[in-house]
């Protein structure tokens, strides 16, 4: 397996390798990518040669060499070791189409309020790339692994993926879907009660399928700490808070490759998710169909 991680040499990029790390086992190929990253400068400034640019390429250097001891720490592999200038997101994106990767690993810095709809290196790439993407908080506690599915075909693979690419044994697993409340539903059905009660058992049948779905799954791949719920309510608010709730360190969910428009129009359930949780996300990626 070979990986992109990505670093600016903070304590949570360390730290996203040093989680993801806990979930992946054999050999693994760690290529490490460090930008100095002039985009925020308006076009006309010229960066030159001077003791700032030069004290900035020395701390890139220091941070790839302190990665490299850290990859040796976790029992990795040193790949290839990369130091650019540029746009951080173009850089990584390029990256990603010179070599053959299986993940991208980066710290986010949980940006809050209006900041968070301005974008960060971990939502731009989130968007434009194809790979799965592991996107890490804060570091990690007890391993404890939370699949949302909604029984779909879609969701089935992301649970085959999970299971073929990562080392889940060790983990605590987590299994939800989601019943959605019909009172949520805008319709004039909503005013029959029996009318809500059918609707309500009947999704809370499809969310019980759906979770036994992904358990044969893990069962029959040897893992056995499971624990599931159904639970109730709108599919972002539920997930994010049962992941308070459990203590979650890691969230695995899928997110369709989409057109630009499409981006722009839809706020998918992963996306929010991923905003407004504080643990670490993997998210992957599929092409869809629609």
């Amino acid at each position: 397996m070979r990986i992109l991680f990505c670093t600016d040499g903070s304590k949570l990029s360390f730290n996203a390798l040093r989680n993801f790390s806990d979930y992946v086992c054999g050999d693994v190929i760690v290529d490490v990518i460090c930008v100095i990253d002039w985009s925020f400068l308006p076009d006309d400034v010229v960066i030159e040669e001077t003791g700032f640019v030069n004290n900035c390429r020395n701390v890139a250097d220091t941070v790839l060499e302190k990665s490299k001891l850290l990859i040796e720490e976790l029992g990795l592999i040193v790949g290839d070791v990369i130091k650019h200038c540029g746009s951080a997101v173009e850089t990584i994106l390029e990256q990603t189409e010179k070599q053959c990767y299986e993940f991208v690993v980066l710290g986010s810095h949980g940006k809050k309020g209006l900041q968070r709809w301005l974008g960060s290196v971990s939502r731009e790439i989130l968007d434009e790339t194809s790979l799965p993407v592991y996107v890490s908080k804060v570091k990690n506690k007890d391993s404890r692994i939370l699949f949302a599915t909604d029984g779909s075909e879609f969701s089935d693979k992301i649970v085959d993926f999970a299971i073929d690419k990562l080392c889940l044994e060790r983990a605590k697993i987590f299994v939800c879907s989601v019943s959605e409340n019909p009172d949520l539903l805008f319709l004039d059905g909503t005013l029959d009660s029996n009318w809500l009660l059918a609707i309500q058992a009947q999704q809370e049948i499809y969310a019980e399928h759906a979770i036994n779905k992904v358990k044969d799954k893990l069962q029959k791949a040897g893992i056995s700490n499971l624990e599931s719920s159904v639970i109730s309510g709108s599919p972002t608010v539920s997930i994010i808070d049962y992941i308070k709730e459990k203590e979650i360190d890691l969230v695995i969910l899928g997110s369709r490759l989409k057109t630009k428009m499409e981006k722009f129009l839809i706020d998918s359930v992963s996306k929010r998710v991923i905003e407004h949780s504080q643990c670490d996300s993997l998210i992957i990626k599929t092409i869809s169909n629609n």
